[in-house]
């Protein structure tokens, strides 16, 4: 489970009857006492409303230790995979950008062709039955998932490259925005792909063309045989091989791990990327980001080999 926040102005105003679960509406105050006082909080209370019914609402709140599994068993083998559809945009949900945290995201004009590795979390009993990002309400036992820039709706195929299953989710939602992840899925999604004892896992996430005819997915069904997936954090790429010596050196004397020069070739020239790894674990990931960004060092990504 990883920390969620509020996109802000990623949905227009909600339709009427919506439910909010807009953490700004707390933030209006109560009436004073005295008539000017009085005045004064109405106006500020009616501003308030105004500013959040504007900038609109998602489940995207901040997510702490009270987002939990759901007590009870649960027979996730009889809970099938989303089935792709074609489906229109979602009204909400699909902005040209939206800013989290000071960080401005881009929505993706298309998903064709859209194939990334890296982080997936999770999240649970909090949200569920909140309004997400496209409008629908989230569902804990439903396959699907939230991601930053994927146009809303988006049909993907999700594989742990740790264990070799594969589910197929309805990204519905944004998020994380925690660093270094890529994709949140819903619980059910993550107890079928394995990643709930860890909490996260490494996986490879193919958006799905709708129209194409879709294989069975028999890597959910059984046991599936353990695959080798190398974690790195990748600090820089550059043209130039001495600038990569450069950023190398920097990090060496910075001590945050074990550094590579990888080198990279393609239709556009040779790159050569700057790489911290392999990794044990997502937590060391994560430190060590930490310990970059400390040193002035944002641009960090994960890499999954």
């Amino acid at each position: 489970m990883q920390n969620r926040t509020t996109p802000a102005r990623v949905t227009p105003l909600p339709p009427r009857g919506a439910r909010c679960a807009c953490p700004s509406a707390a933030l209006i105050p109560a009436a004073c006492g005295s008539g000017g006082a009085l005045l004064f909080g109405s106006l500020l209370a009616i501003a308030l409303l105004i500013t959040v019914l504007f900038t609109g609402c998602s489940s995207q709140v901040t997510r702490d230790s009270g987002d939990t599994a759901p007590t009870g068993p649960i027979d996730i083998s009889r809970i099938p995979d989303a089935v792709p559809r074609d489906e229109p945009l979602s009204r909400y949900g699909n902005p040209v950008s939206y800013a989290v945290s000071g960080h401005r995201y881009y929505t993706l004009t298309s998903r064709n062709g859209y194939v990334e590795r890296g982080i997936a979390s999770w999240y649970g009993t909090k949200f569920h039955g909140r309004r997400t990002s496209s409008g629908e309400a989230y569902n804990l036992y439903s396959m699907t998932a939230a991601h930053k820039t994927l146009p809303l709706p988006t049909y993907a195929k999700v594989t742990n490259l740790q264990n070799g299953r594969s589910i197929i989710v309805k990204i519905n939602d944004r998020g994380p925005f925690h660093p270094n992840r890529i994709i949140d899925l819903s619980y059910v999604a993550a107890a079928k792909l394995g990643i709930l004892g860890h909490g996260t896992g490494l996986v490879e996430v193919e958006a799905i063309n709708p129209s194409a005819p879709q294989k069975p997915l028999l890597a959910t069904r059984k046991p599936a045989a353990r695959q080798t997936a190398s974690l790195f954090l990748q600090v820089g790429a550059f043209k130039s091989r001495d600038n990569a010596k450069r950023l190398s050196s920097k990090l060496q004397n910075a001590k945050v791990g074990d550094i590579h020069i990888m080198e990279a070739s393609n239709a556009s020239g040779t790159l050569y990327r700057v790489r911290i790894g392999p990794l044990d674990s997502v937590d060391e990931a994560d430190r060590i980001s930490s310990n970059l960004v400390s040193r002035g060092y944002t641009k960090t990504q994960v890499v999954i080999d």
